[in-house]
This record gives C-alpha cells, sequence and structure tokens, in this order.
C-alpha cells in the first residue's frame, strides 16, 4: 500500500468529529424530523405546537393562536407560563437561550414541571431552531416582555426587555430553511386538520385553538370542541350511517404509584371499514403501540362474552367473529395520558410502554361491558354488525375461491391485457396503470420493455366504498388489478407477493381522470392498504406544456405553472436590454441579465408585501432602503398619522418603544392588543435576509437606489419588441409578456393527444418524469375524505363542494 493510502486509511483521533451544540441537527436533520420533504418541514411546527399544549396539559393554558405569514413564516403563541428567562444556575445563561441552543434542556425529565407530556426529549423546539433561517421569541413574564432571537441555531440577538404587558405566556415566530428543505410554504389544510385533531384531543381541557392565514384569501379557523373525543367520533363518522350513539368513557388508573388516564370513544357504523386512531399525551402514534393492541384484546373478549349469553349466536354456527370482524364499521379514538411514555424516535410514531396493553384492556374491559349492560339494544346491534361481517368475510372467500378456480386470481395466470415486462426483480419493476386503450397503446409502444409494465382500464372501475367485498372480488377490472399486482385483496393481501416495485397509476389531466385516479386510490386505501404504507404507490405526473422556440425543433416539457413562468424568463433573458432613467443609460448583455435575474428574486423575496395589509407596499418598502444599511428590519407607525418610522436592528426598535412605553403596542401575529385598537404598530420585515442581497446585486449592476428611481419608467426590449414598465420591481413580468411572443406553447389536456415518444420522454423516462408518491400520513383525515368523496351519504359531500367551490381554478368546461 502507498504512503498515500496509508495516509487515507488512517483511523485516528484526528478522524473523529464533534459536532458542537446543534450542529448535528444540521447534519443529520432526518434523525430528529423524519425528512426534509413536507412531513419534516411541518414537523418543525407540530414541535412547537406540543409544546404549548403541554402547558394546556399542566393547567396553565387556554388559548393557542397559529399564524401562517406572508413571509413564509409560522407564528405559535401561547397563554401559559412562559418559557423561563432567568439565569441557569449551572450553565450561567439564560434560560431561554439554553432549551434553543442545546439539546436535552427542556423542563420535561423530572416530572416536577409537567406531570405529562408530549415533548420528551428536551430537542424539540431547539431543533426547530437548528432547522430555522431565523427564530424570534418573545416571552410574556412578570408584566415584561423578553425578546430574543436566533439564526440556525446560533444566537443572534441577546435577551431583552422590550416593553411592558399584562399578559403571560410565549410567542414563536419561525422560517424553516429552505436550504435544508424541498418543501417552500405550510399547506394550511395539513396545519387545519392537525391543530382540529389537538383540539379534539384537548377539548374538555378548555383550550381552544385558532388558526389564521395571512398569505392571501384571509382563512382562518376556530378549533373549540367542550365534548372532546365525542365530538372527534361524530366528524370522524359523517357521512356514515350509525347504528350507535357515540359510546364514550375514561378512567383514571394507578400503577406502580403512578397515574394513567384512559379516554376512549367509539362509535360503530353500517359501513364495512374500520377508523381506529390512537394517542399518547396528545401525540398521535401513527404505528399504533401497546395502547391500541390493549383496546383491540379487550373489544374483542368484551363483545365475545356477550356474544355467548345472547340468542344471536346459533349453535350451528362453526365460527364466532374473529378480532377483523369486530373491526367493521368501528370508529373509534383512544387517549392515554402516560407519565414517562416509551415512544419509538423522537417522531413519536409508536408507543412501546408494556404496562399500558393491560391497563387499556382492563379499562375496556370494564367500562365497556358496564355500558352494554345498561344499553342491551346497542349490544345487540354491535353483534349483529360483527355476525354480518363474518358472513361478508365468508362470502368474500368463497368468491375468491370461486374467481381463483376460474384461474383469474390465480399467481400463475395474468390478465390478457397486461403488457408484462421481462424483468422480475420487483427493485426495478413498474406497473403503470393507465386510462383507457388509447393511452395503454401509446405507453405499451413508448415504454421500456425490460421493466415496465402496462395495464389497461377500460372506463371507470367500480366505487369500492359503496360495496362490499364479494362484489369487490367479483368486479372484472378490480380483478385484472388484483391479478396483475399478484398478492391478493383484503385480508388476504400478501405484501411480499407484489409483483411490481412501484405502482403508478397514469391518467388524463381531467374531471374524468382525476374520478379514475380517485376511484384507483379508494380500491388501494380500502382493499390494499400495505401498498401505500410500503411506499409503492405513485401518480404519474403528464406535463402540462410543451414549450418550443419558434427558431428550435425541440421543446420543453413543463409540470407546472411556476415552471412555465420561470421558462419565459430564460427565453426573456436571451436577447435582453434594459433602458434606466431619463438619461437613456442602457444595459444590456451578461449586465441585464444578472439585472433582471436578480430583481426577479427580489419580487418573489417580498412577494408577501400585498396591499396595505403589512403597512407598506412593497415599492414603498424598497424605497425606504437606506444607501449604507440597506433594506429596514422593522417600520413603527402611530395611529393617525402616516407617517413610517423605520429601525435597521433591534436596539434602535427597543429604544424608540421605551419613549412609547404608555401606548398600545400592536406587533403583529397574536399580540395582545387588536390592531384596530392600538395607538402604535410595529411591523416586522423578515423579507430582508432574501431581499438584501437581490437588491445589492441588482445596484451592482447599475440600478439605483434613490427612492426617485423607483417611481420612473424603465424601458425594456427583448428581440424587436418593447415594453415600458412603471418601475425596476415591474420588470421581471414584462419580461415574461414579451418572451411568450418568442416561443409555441402547447398545452396538454390528456395523455391521448401525445405520441409514444412524447409519452416516455415526457411521464414514462426515470432520467426525466415526475411522480408523487402516495403517502398515508393523516389516516383520519383521508378515512374521511374518501368517506365524504365516495360514500352513499351527499349532504356532506354537497356541503364540501359549497365550502370549496370558490378555490377552483383553470375550470374544463
Amino acid at each position: 500500500m502507498s504512503d498515500k493510502k496509508k495516509q487515507e486509511a488512517a483511523y485516528d483521533g484526528q478522524s473523529i468529529q464533534y459536532l458542537k451544540d446543534l450542529e448535528g441537527v444540521r447534519k443529520r436533520p432526518a434523525m430528529y424530523i423524519g425528512d426534509t420533504a413536507d412531513s419534516g418541514y411541518h414537523h418543525l411546527m407540530w414541535e412547537i405546537v406540543d409544546n404549548a399544549v403541554d402547558e394546556a396539559l399542566a393547567g396553565h393554558c387556554t388559548n393557542i393562536h397559529v399564524t401562517l405569514n406572508e413571509d413564509g413564516s409560522a407564528t405559535v403563541t401561547d397563554d401559559g407560563r412562559g418559557i423561563p428567562v432567568d439565569m441557569h444556575p449551572v450553565e450561567n445563561v439564560p434560560s431561554l437561550e439554553l432549551v434553543m441552543t442545546k439539546l436535552h434542556a427542556g423542563g420535561k425529565f423530572d416530572g416536577k414541571a409537567y406531570a405529562v407530556s408530549g415533548g420528551l426529549h428536551g430537542v424539540g423546539i431547539s431543533v426547530v431552531n437548528a432547522l430555522s433561517e431565523w427564530t424570534e421569541v418573545d416571552v410574556f413574564k412578570d408584566g415584561r416582555v423578553h425578546n430574543m432571537t436566533f439564526s440556525r441555531g446560533t444566537k443572534k440577538s441577546d435577551l431583552a426587555v422590550t416593553g411592558k404587558t399584562d399578559r403571560k405566556g410565549t410567542r414563536v415566530t419561525f422560517r424553516p430553511d429552505r436550504k435544508m428543505f424541498s418543501c417552500v410554504e405550510f399547506d394550511y389544510d395539513r396545519v387545519s386538520n392537525r391543530l382540529r385533531e389537538m383540539a379534539y384531543l384537548m377539548g374538555t381541557y378548555g383550550l381552544r385553538i385558532d388558526l389564521k392565514d395571512l398569505r392571501g384569501g384571509g382563512r382562518k379557523d376556530s378549533f373549540f370542541y367542550p365534548e372532546g373525543l365525542v365530538s372527534y367520533i361524530k366528524d370522524l363518522s359523517e357521512g356514515k350511517e350509525s347504528i350507535t350513539d357515540v359510546i364514550h368513557f375514561e378512567k383514571s388508573v394507578e400503577h406502580e404509584g403512578r397515574d394513567y388516564g384512559v379516554e376512549i370513544a367509539l362509535r360503530y357504523t353500517n359501513d364495512w371499514n374500520e377508523g381506529v386512531f390512537s394517542f399518547a399525551n396528545n401525540i398521535r402514534t401513527a404505528e399504533g403501540g401497546t395502547h391500541l393492541a390493549g383496546f383491540r384484546s379487550g373489544l374483542t373478549r368484551t363483545l365475545n362474552a356477550w356474544l355467548k349469553q345472547s340468542d344471536l349466536l346459533k349453535k350451528k354456527d362453526a365460527e364466532v367473529p374473529t378480532g377483523d370482524d369486530y373491526k367493521a364499521g368501528l370508529y373509534a379514538v383512544i387517549s392515554v395520558k402516560v407519565p414517562d411514555p416509551q415512544f419509538e424516535g423522537q417522531t413519536k410514531g409508536k408507543l412501546g410502554s408494556r404496562e399500558l396493553e393491560s391497563i387499556v384492556q382492563s379499562v375496556v374491559n370494564e367500562r365497556l361491558g358496564g355500558f352494554l349492560e345498561q344499553n342491551p339494544e346497542a349490544a345487540r346491534s354491535i353483534l349483529r354488525k360483527a355476525l354480518l361481517a363474518r358472513d361478508a368475510r365468508e362470502a368474500a372467500r368463497r368468491q375468491r375461491d370461486l374467481v381463483r378456480r376460474k384461474g383469474a386470481l390465480s399467481s400463475g395466470s395474468l390478465p390478457g391485457k397486461l403488457a408484462d415486462c421481462q424483468m422480475r426483480d420487483t427493485e426495478f419493476t413498474e406497473l403503470y396503470i393507465v386510462e383507457g386503450d388509447s393511452a395503454g397503446g401509446s405507453a405499451k409502444t413508448g415504454r421500456d420493455r425490460r421493466f415496465q409494465a402496462i395495464l389497461p382500464l377500460k372506463g371507470k372501475i367500480l366505487n369500492v366504498e359503496k360495496n362490499t367485498a364479494h362484489r369487490i372480488v367479483a368486479n372484472q377490472e378490480l380483478q385484472t388489478i388484483i391479478q396483475a399486482i399478484g398478492a391478493g385483496v383484503g385480508e388476504d393481501f400478501q405484501p411480499e407477493k407484489v409483483r411490481y416495485g412501484k405502482i403508478i397509476i397514469m391518467t388524463d389531466a381531467d374531471v374524468d381522470g382525476s374520478h379514475i385516479r380517485t376511484l384507483i386510490l379508494t380500491f388501494l386505501f380500502r382493499q390494499m392498504r400495505q401498498l401505500i404504507e410500503m411506499g409503492r404507490v405513485f401518480v404519474a405526473q403528464p406535463p402540462l406544456y410543451l414549450v418550443r422556440r419558434k427558431s428550435a425543433k425541440v421543446g420543453e416539457y413543463l409540470h407546472s405553472e411556476e415552471k412555465l413562468r420561470e421558462n419565459m424568463l430564460e427565453v426573456g433573458l436571451v436577447d435582453a436590454r434594459v433602458t434606466l432613467g431619463g438619461a437613456g443609460s442602457a444595459i444590456e448583455g451578461e449586465a441585464a441579465n444578472k439585472l433582471l435575474r436578480a430583481l426577479s428574486d427580489l419580487e418573489v423575496a417580498i412577494g408577501g408585501l400585498r396591499g396595505e395589509r403589512r403597512g407598506i407596499t412593497a415599492r414603498e418598502y424598497l424605497a425606504a432602503a437606506d444607501p449604507e444599511k440597506g433594506l429596514p428590519l422593522f417600520m413603527a407607525m402611530t395611529r393617525g398619522s402616516n407617517d413610517r418610522t423605520f429601525f435597521w436592528d433591534d436596539e434602535a426598535r427597543s429604544r424608540w418603544l421605551a419613549g412609547h412605553s404608555d401606548a398600545r403596542v400592536w406587533e403583529g401575529a397574536d399580540s395582545a392588543v387588536a390592531r384596530d385598537d392600538a395607538d402604535v404598530m410595529i411591523f416586522s420585515f423578515h423579507e430582508r435576509e432574501d431581499a438584501q442581497p437581490a437588491l445589492e446585486e441588482a445596484v451592482a449592476c447599475g440600478l439605483s437606489m434613490r427612492p426617485e428611481d423607483w417611481t420612473q419608467r424603465i424601458g425594456l426590449d427583448v428581440g424587436k419588441e418593447s415594453r415600458e414598465a412603471e418601475t425596476p420591481l415591474d420588470l421581471p413580468g414584462a419580461l415574461r409578456e414579451l418572451a411568450q411572443k418568442q416561443v409555441d406553447v402547447q398545452r396538454y389536456k390528456g395523455l391521448g393527444e401525445m405520441n409514444p415518444e412524447q409519452l416516455w420522454e415526457s411521464t414514462m423516462d426515470p432520467t426525466k418524469r415526475n411522480m408523487f408518491k402516495i403517502v398515508l400520513e393523516d389516516a383520519f383525515e383521508a378515512d374521511r375524505i374518501f368517506s365524504m368523496l365516495m360514500g352513499d351519504e351527499t349532504e356532506p359531500r354537497r356541503r364540501y363542494i359549497e365550502e370549496h367551490a370558490h378555490e377552483v381554478s383553470n375550470l374544463d368546461i
């Protein structure tokens, strides 16, 4: 071995890397939040909300406000005790700084400050801080407002008192780091669903959660459910015909000197699906755990005992209902409060505390048994439902046996319309389920036969939400899907026998295509759910546009309006010329390109300054830039005056506020003083972090920062086309308009509009295609949506359409 290789292979003290403070979180974020995509991005929000909910669990908080801000940040405010701000006796730094910048620093280890909590590891808020571009914390405590700011895990400003207050609690505002996440913004529906769920669980604690979206549209919700889990079950079973009222019980159990709380609500409905959701200390345990196992065993044991003493089980019956039969039509929520629970990982997906299984089982045996004794008719309704489920299961088994004898479901027989692939390694193989024979023909011709199989479907498949298991198995189109996947269906589904690594749904981008895709997803969710949980189900994304320059033969496929916008910018930059000011000074070539790109970045960075809601327009904000200090960080306005005072640092803002100590101050989202009642309004411009570098780049390219230059018309030439823009900020939009005159844009509405070569290169080529993976993150919401959209009850569907009709865009009539 050469000396060089010996040196490279050396493993000594220099090989050991120590990541200080929160560096490890930024180096390996998935260890703490699961991933750096949508789920991990929103997990930052859950960590902050969970901390506020823990204050409510401890009896110190009744209101939580969540605001999605224009600049992409989020604010979470509670009226709890407030994070401690005194000096830590050991570390000799403010306690707030300690919990924000150090892992495993928190008040939930010794069980004194919090007897029960969801945040256990002391890493939640510090991880949020580490993975955020900036974080600002205001603590309302002891009559004062304590402020501290951070950036990517490090302290940005020291703890300072910025004002007086009569409120209490904590306000955390953070902007997830765009360098770390592929997701770029919070999804309102996703946040709303999670907060609604939390409000159900904390309803009996008197907790109200408010959500407001300031990004446009004015969406807001308020969640308050004094009935708690009873309300949860009512909403969960909405759109389904109920055969029992909501059964609700709770009990506190002492085990080995510690108190455990068990609360359960359930209802049986007339459908054949199941919706059971479990929580531990208000943390959703998507993978279940010991508490869920205890519920299932207690339910089966209790109902079997009642069945044996009833007259419903006839002697000729050879089989009593199984646990699966008791699941049919069951909707339940299990919530346990556990001191020192044992979760699997920081994301807390599964509860492992062993004692919970026997505790929950005993509570179910006692309380459910007591309810059935007092409500014998409800008991008979549940047992009759289970017997029907048993009979349906037997009928489905006989139907499967019949179909298998005919060869339709046997592993050695494949549907005639399937064009199979040559490869058998499921790590690489793909099954495309395609809408229609025409698109199926193009897909068969354009595919890579080695690893891509094509299964065309004729028309719309059976809606499984409205049909029993034996009708599902008997349906011809569903038989072809079951047969092609090769792993059985329903309770006989065997994941290890799936013949393809990816199941890809490929339908047209129109209403019919969306309906067919929904029917297929309903079938997979209800009958092959493990496929989704294994991450094997995808939705193909055919392009929306083919853009081709009029002088070129080759075009580019684009999958979104945003990509079309970016493409038009690139096209326009090829031959752009900018004329600034009245003197007619021109910028062209590479300098013009840099200027226009910088202005495009600036346009995006300050996109949250819409209208007057932030007290200033985008143009006015840019005009406020100081030649030396750049764009301001804060702005103050006094009631009854249009005068604006700008600040470039926290210290200047604090000094100004000290001079207005008697004023009622509004400081943005969730301020204690309503904006309409305030004497002074303080606005923060977190957009500055992205806007300032873009502005500096534009100035370096020749743009003046004088305010008058932002109100002077500017000339723009692209090729032979000319346009005038009112301000430099309007240049990117004008550039895109002129660029559209130089290209042909073809809008696709269906797969049939593409020939085999186009279908391959745009939608099926693994090196170029776009696909969505179907992820089951919120089983409650998925169950509710499938039931509402695809079930028998029309009223919930009508309400949904009425509520969301205004959100429709690009409607094809």
